[in-house]
């Protein structure tokens, strides 16, 4: 006897909209599959983490390719239609062993829905059922406070990937309208919106009924903000007195700049646990950190870091710029002198160029009351080794080339002494538009000591969605396309390049 598949929606973000056919469905499932893309990190599982349970099978699907570019023989359809495939054979195996599989759905199943695509394959063979969801369209419209359509008018559903022109068309000739898939395509919906003549009476919502919600009109929205996750609504024109007010709901600056009502203090005193959240993939993010993340009744972080960790409705997130670490450090401590519960989070290991000496250091001189724990993650470092072979083999140091609280001639000494040293040399900070030099000028100290054969490995957003791997040599090594979501690591004079393309340093020294 097989098991039976389940197709659940979740709604548009807030977990109160999970239905309560698709909570019990998702905490009675022997297998629970959801999407990511490479970086591992899934909204739908954020929304159904508080009914999964203890012993269920995960399945994360990553996409292989989202809006890059891939070198599948088939291009982009081609890469999407196998890992489909793929996909499905994974969940049928569950289903062949008589595992009932639910497969999350942000928002409804068969509304621009992931799931569609397992439904097709799997549907005619497997007894199914699909739980609908609370679609973005109409979270959108409560969030707005606007009617969509009201007695003879029309809603017309549009994808934002059409032809402007196309766009234009509809939009002039339908009563309201939603238009989807946003993110890259938005200038040229707006521009379909303008050529129609509703510009005037059009709307931008951007994660609906979340804690990060922004509702703004649509003629007011900055294009390089946009996010996929956000829609273009066209309300009834049939509006009653008393609908002109749009809310706007904006990112919070920290807790220590404001004056904000927490709730009590948990039982037991406040903490602080700065968390490693390794170098971007979920999958890279272990147990013990994301115990520490759930527990938490505060998250405070740099903006984008605090963007990889799932929301949570009873949590407190505290974004901030990535400059002010002492700040950082300071608020998220005296939140914890006043009894919570805090998370510190830092990409990569926090205990390397990260939050834990910054958390440290302000602790022992002001909050030496304040308890704190330090839990590591997957460095940058070690993510792009394992990336391309080995190459940290043998003995090996990292630097940062930053000289922000250093100066530079310490940085290149330190430099020339760890190739002096015969050393891998992992470097951090490699250059920024702040300092476009350095690293070009760190490339000269190290070919004193080095031979221009010395094999380099440039690993950029390693474990995000835009990765990229290069192996050449120090000699070759173009400073300019380095930036600061790079690490570049040095070989030793016993790193070597395989015939296959792997890189690895010898545990064995020459005599």
């Amino acid at each position: 006897m097989t098991g039976r598949l389940y197709g659940v929606g979740l709604g548009p973000g807030d977990p109160e909209l999970v239905t309560v056919k698709a909570a019990r469905l998702i905490g009675a499932a022997d297998v629970v599959a959801f999407h990511s893309a490479r970086h591992g990190r899934s909204v739908a599982r954020g929304l159904a983490e508080p009914h999964l349970r203890e012993g269920q099978i995960e399945e994360l699907l990553v996409y292989p390719v989202t809006t890059e570019t891939t070198d599948h023989p088939g291009g982009y359809q081609g890469a999407i239609d196998e890992f489909y495939e793929t996909a499905a054979a994974r969940l049928a195996a569950h289903l062949d062993a008589g595992r009932d599989v639910v497969v999350l759905a942000e928002g409804d199943p068969f509304f621009y829905g992931s799931y569609m695509h397992m439904h097709k394959r799997l549907a005619h063979r497997y007894p199914t059922e699909v739980v609908p969801g609370v679609t973005s369209v109409s979270g959108a419209s409560a969030v707005l406070g606007r009617p969509l359509v009201e007695r003879d008018e029309v809603l017309t559903v549009l994808p934002g990937t059409l032809p402007a022109d196309e766009l234009a068309e509809w939009l002039a000739t339908t009563d309201s309208a939603a238009v989807m898939k946003l993110g890259r395509t938005f200038p040229a919906v707006r521009e379909a919106f303008e050529a129609a003549g509703v510009l005037d009476r059009a709307f931008y919502v951007e994660r609906a009924t979340t804690d990060r919600q922004r509702v703004l009109p649509l003629a007011d929205v900055d294009p390089d903000t946009v996010p996929y996750f956000s829609l273009a609504l066209l309300p009834s024109e049939l509006l009653g007195p008393g609908n002109d007010a749009v809310p706007a709901v904006e990112a919070l600056p920290l807790v220590a700049d404001r004056d904000v009502e927490l709730p009590s203090p948990p039982a037991g005193g406040g903490a602080l646990t700065v968390v490693g959240l390794g170098p971007g993939a979920r999958y890279w993010l272990t147990p013990e950190a994301a115990a520490a993340l759930a527990e938490a009744d505060d998250l405070v972080g740099y903006g984008p870091y605090l963007d990889r960790v799932a929301a949570n409705p009873r949590q407190v997130k505290h974004p901030s710029d990535n400059r002010v670490e002492a700040e950082r450090a300071a608020a998220a401590l005296a939140m914890a002198r006043s009894g919570r519960r805090v998370a510190v989070v830092s990409s990569g290991d926090p205990g390397v160029f990260a939050m834990a000496a910054a958390v440290l250091e302000v602790a022992a001189a002001d909050f030496p009351d304040v308890p704190v724990r330090v839990l590591p993650g997957i460095t940058a470092a070690q993510a792009v080794a394992s990336r391309v072979g080995a190459p940290l083999g043998h003995d090996f140091c990292v630097l940062s080339l930053s000289d922000v609280l250093k100066p530079w001639d310490v940085v290149l000494d330190r430099l020339r002494h760890a190739a002096q040293a015969d050393l891998v040399i992992a470097l951090y900070n490699p250059r920024s538009k702040a300092r476009p030099q350095q690293l070009f000028d760190a490339r000269e100290a190290l070919l004193e000591v080095r031979s221009p054969d010395t094999v380099v490995v440039v690993g950029r957003d390693v474990g995000g969605p835009e990765e990229s791997l290069t192996v050449t040599t120090l000699g070759a090594l173009d400073p300019g396309t380095v930036d600061m979501r790079c690490l570049v690591m040095i070989g030793s004079t016993q790193t070597r390049v395989t015939a296959s393309g792997q890189v690895y340093t010898s545990r064995h020294y020459p005599d």
